[in-house]
Formats: C-alpha cells, structure tokens, sequence
C-alpha cells in the first residue's frame, strides 16, 4: 500500500508536497485527509511564525464549526512506542492537553522540537517545498498577542490556495473525535 500524498498549493504558485504517514498517525491522517478533501484548508492563510521553530497553520480551528474537534492522543500506542521526533522537514498535529490533540490544526516544525516528543504527532514528511518553509520562515511577520501566547502574523499573507489529496484508491475512515464541551477561546462561537 502506497501512503497517501497532500500536495500544498500557495498563492505564490509554488507547492509542498506531503508524504503522509498513517504508520506514524492513522487517526491524524485520516482527519488530515477529510479536512483537505472538504476544502477546509482551501484559501487560508497561514497564521503565526515563531522564527526558527515554527510555522503554523491554524490556532484558531479554520474558522469553522465543523473543524471544531479533538483527537484522542495515542501517539505511543500508534507509533508502537517508536515516537518520531518532530524536526524539519516534518509535519504535526497540535497539542491541546496531554490526552487531547487539535483536530484539524498542523504546523511545519522548523528544527527539531524534543519538547514535543509525545505532544504532538508526526504525521507526515515533506517531500518537496522545504524552501518554501525556509522562505515563510523569514517573512517580516507582526506580533499579535493573544492570551499570553506569541503569535507573529505574516505581514504579506501567505494563503493556502488548496490542497489535493492522492490515495492511491485507499479509503481512510472519518477521524474518532472528541467534541469538547467548552471551546478554546480563541475558537469562534457560533451561534
């Protein structure tokens, strides 16, 4: 069985292409997948850069109700305790607590975060665009404090244009989710 691939395309024309693991992270992998493939991550820009450790997609759920989620974190059971290291040229899922991971929030670490390790799962390599990182890394952000947490916005929008999904004609099953009963409050309320 072939891993699926995502391929990241920017506004800028160029692309990052993902090798996705579901032998890492089955679970993130699928809800990667069904996010992409209802077109939540379609034109969205990415929304914080912490210079040289990370750039990260999302805090904030995309803005959309039905990105509201959790996944269970079994990072040690999936990996069967061979947990990877998230570094460069990888791509994560977010932390929430140590039993719960966003469910749709990934960012692109930019060195190797041991301080991660069992926080936030690996759950694909990039296989091209390592220059696009490295060139988003050093964008002029701005910072835009948030509830004690730096968050450094890109002055010049980057956006997600879209994302394509190839699985080689394998079906990967709706993500378990956990629905929490109160939000982030950084996630927006609807009514």
């Amino acid at each position: 069985m072939k891993n699926p691939i995502a391929t990241i395309n920017l506004n800028n024309g160029k692309k990052i292409v993902l090798e996705l693991r579901p032998d890492y992270a089955y679970n993130e992998v699928c809800s990667f997948i069904r996010t992409a493939q209802k077109g939540y991550y379609n034109n969205f820009a990415i929304q914080r850069i912490v210079p040289d450790c990370w750039i990260d997609v999302s805090y904030n759920a995309f803005f959309r109700k039905d990105c509201q989620y959790f996944l269970p974190n079994r990072i040690a059971e999936e990996s069967l305790g061979n947990i990877k290291v998230p570094e460069f040229g990888d791509v994560c899922f977010g932390y929430f607590s140590d039993t719960e991971l966003t469910g749709t929030e990934f960012f692109f670490p930019l060195k190797r975060l041991d301080n991660l390790v069992g926080k936030c799962p690996v759950f694909g390599q990039i296989i091209e665009g390592l220059d696009e990182l490295k060139r988003i890394n050093k964008l002029e952000t701005y910072p835009n404090p948030f509830e004690c947490v730096e968050i450094n916005v890109p002055r010049t929008p980057e956006i997600i244009v879209s994302v394509e999904i190839e699985t080689y004609s394998e079906t990967y099953p709706e993500p378990e989710k956990i629905i929490p009963d109160t939000l982030p409050s950084n996630w927006p309320v609807f009514a």
